[in-house]
């Protein structure tokens, strides 16, 4: 099984820019894909944000990323990151790493992912 960590959340205002770290252990060799997600205050789904390819180089966005966004990795030292720029109100949610056994030529989806972090706060203010 696959641990991940999230951490770098906190409190920004609009227009701010914010970026989160996951760190994964365990049966690290088993990953192929790896994402991030959040979830809105109030909405109980888990959103898409973007994900990429563990040992390639194809990365996914969500469509509201819009270019702010941009995820990479550092495989040799089992992280993941999520630089967000322009961050806007919106944007506040708990994000979450997560890490996929599963390869989809087309994307990821939400349920291929089996390890899933704590989640770090991201909250951005008017």
């Amino acid at each position: 099984q696959v641990r991940v960590v999230e951490s770098g959340g906190g409190l920004v205002q609009a227009g701010d820019s914010l970026r989160l770290s996951c760190v994964a252990s365990g049966r690290t060799f088993t990953t192929e894909t790896m994402g991030w997600f959040r979830q809105a205050p109030g909405k109980e789904e888990r959103e898409f944000v973007a994900a990429l390819s563990w040992r390639g180089d194809n990365t996914y966005y969500a469509g509201f990323v819009k270019g702010r966004f941009t995820i990479s990795k550092d495989n040799a030292k089992n992280s993941l990151y999520l630089q967000m720029n322009s961050l806007q109100p919106e944007d506040t949610a708990v994000y979450f790493c997560a890490a996929s056994t599963l390869r989809r030529p087309g994307g990821p989806r939400k349920t291929d992912f089996g390890s899933w972090g704590q989640g770090t706060q991201v909250t951005v203010s008017s």
